[in-house]
């Protein structure tokens, strides 16, 4: 067991005056990434420590969710299930009280998942609750105190930086949610009009057999439209916020591309459509989500689909290089006017004139940036307006690289 360190009234009142310009920086963000980001730095800044991590928390599910690190090398960290019974952090969620653990590894709570992902050996931990409003928002620790044990100084420290980083990350996410919330809104209200002018018109007793069933497809069609865009806009938000959870395991990328192959056949098939499959026998496996990464796949070969032209091709391509793994989508469609490439991930951007083609939520894009950027990937995109166009899927072989 290490000395404690005593710490002197003038190196304690240096660290407070650190820890106020720190909390003014804090409220200067509302883009959570970025906050969070700050929120870590500024810890092991007050603390001392080598490392620090936040785990937000989820009333509803009662549970907490690893959001961000000093050491966060794989971004699929985020989203890691934290249980809440059996955890240090879900006793310092439960109690609302701070912990200080001399020695991490033979504490029955500890929970070593977080632990081997990050690749960190936590010997000693000082957690405190995130409380705002008598609300526990997560919990914030530091981990590893790089010169003798956690003080009573660092918890005070760490608990009053907890306290102005509880009240940062909820206003961060109220704008977050805010502003999606207000674009989701917007959009909800064209097919809403929909429905209740067809709604109002079927109940005319004038119109024919033939408007009353096109009223009644129109309705359909919008019901389901909006159904669509309410599970995408529920897919994003938790994108968004980090509750989305990553089920990580090793991934076959082709066998993904070829169960996408055949759930979308059908519809390839009835657009008559070709599918030319450029995908080799064997590629490396890689870390990642499996549903999520077949969601992407499913995206993009939607919108192959439904953007294209009759009797166009679609073609699936994909490689591997030494440290990426990459996947194409290709349709011989109408294309994308340059000035409109660059828009084309925003929430509810929609190519204009695309609607008279096929009906969209303007989500999906949004959703597949996001799921591949979680994953350490990034996703390009070429097209030529009217030759088609290409989306192409880089996946990094070791997300920690």
């Amino acid at each position: 067991m290490s000395p404690e360190i005593k710490t002197t009234p003038l190196a304690l009142h240096k660290r407070y005056l650190k820890l106020i310009e720190i909390t003014n920086d804090l409220a200067s963000t509302l883009d959570l990434d970025i906050l969070l980001d700050r929120i870590v730095e500024a810890a092991v800044d007050v603390t001392n420590s080598m490392a620090a991590s936040i785990l937000l928390y989820d009333e509803a599910s009662n549970e907490l969710y690893f959001q961000y690190s000093t050491s966060l090398d794989s971004p699929l960290m985020k989203g890691l299930v934290v249980p809440v019974e059996g955890s240090i952090a879900g006793a310092i969620v439960t109690n609302r009280e701070p912990i200080i653990v001399s020695n991490v590894p033979d504490d029955p709570r500890h929970f070593g998942a977080i632990g081997k992902t990050t690749e960190i050996e936590i010997e000693s931990l000082l957690g405190v609750p995130l409380i705002t409003q008598d609300k526990v928002v997560g919990v914030l620790e530091a981990i590893n105190k790089k010169i003798g044990e956690f003080t009573e100084d660092d918890q005070d420290l760490l608990t009053t930086l907890g306290s102005q980083a509880a009240v940062a990350i909820v206003n961060a996410r109220l704008f977050q949610q805010s502003d999606l919330i207000a674009e989701m809104v917007h959009e909800l209200r064209t097919p809403l009009a929909s429905i209740s002018t067809a709604s109002h018109l079927l109940m005319r007793p004038e119109i024919s057999e033939m408007q009353r069933t096109n009223m009644a497809e129109t309705i359909e069609r919008e019901t389901r439209r909006l159904s669509d865009m309410t599970s995408s806009f529920l897919d994003l938000a938790r994108l968004e916020s980090g509750r989305s959870q990553f089920k990580v395991q090793q991934v076959d990328l082709i066998n993904l591309l070829e169960e996408a192959r055949e759930i979308m056949g059908g519809q390839i098939e009835a657009q008559g459509l070709d599918l030319e499959w450029d995908v080799p026998k064997q590629l490396p496996t890689f870390q990642g989500d499996q549903d999520k990464i077949k969601q992407v796949i499913l995206n993009l070969l939607s919108n192959a689909i439904k953007y294209n032209r009759s009797n166009g091709s679609i073609i699936v391509n994909a490689f591997s290089t030494r440290k990426w793994i990459t996947f194409s989508v290709s349709d011989t469609g109408r294309g994308i006017k340059p000035e409109h490439v660059d828009s084309l991930f925003q929430k509810f951007f929609r190519v204009p004139g695309s609607d008279k083609v096929a009906q969209g939520t303007g989500l999906g894009l949004s959703i597949t940036k996001k799921i591949v950027e979680s994953h350490g990937g990034n996703i390009e995109v070429g097209s030529t307006a009217g030759a088609g166009t290409t989306f192409i899927v880089n996946l990094p072989l070791d997300p920690g690289s």
